[in-house]
């Protein structure tokens, strides 16, 4: 109970973390068609129109990693009351959005871009308080 008290920040935006990344890839993982036809007209029009079944295996791949790790760092937290695995979640997982946001910018979709910068802050944050 102490560990949590004395990390409540870091393990709340850790488990915002997981949160956001396990159920965004858990959503590509059983929604894969549905996923890649959306993206391939999101991309239509951009650089990155070839590519997109391999672009979003790799944003599948880091999203999970992302979440698993940051859900992991929790636990590490609650045990021993520091994390470098949670560290890693969250490094992870601001290289994730910035994929994300490069996506959003390159298709020109600045509203979407927008919403990735929400999720960009606490992310950042939370590596500066883990540091």
């Amino acid at each position: 109970m102490e560990n949590l008290l004395q990390n409540a920040t870091e393990i709340l935006l850790l488990l915002f973390l997981t949160i956001t990344f396990l159920q965004s890839g858990i959503d590509k993982v059983l929604d894969w068609k549905g996923n890649l036809g959306w993206l391939n007209g999101h991309f239509s029009k951009t650089i990155f129109k070839g590519n997109v079944p391999l672009l979003l295996g790799i944003v599948l791949v880091m999203e999970i990693l992302s979440g698993v790790l940051s859900a992991v760092g929790i636990v590490q937290f609650l045990v021993e009351g520091k994390s470098s695995i949670g560290f890693y979640g969250a490094l992870f997982g601001a290289l994730t959005l910035l994929m994300l946001l490069l996506g959003q910018r390159v298709a020109k979709d600045y509203v979407g871009a927008q919403t990735i910068v929400v999720y960009f802050i606490p992310t950042v944050f939370l590596l500066y308080l883990m540091q």
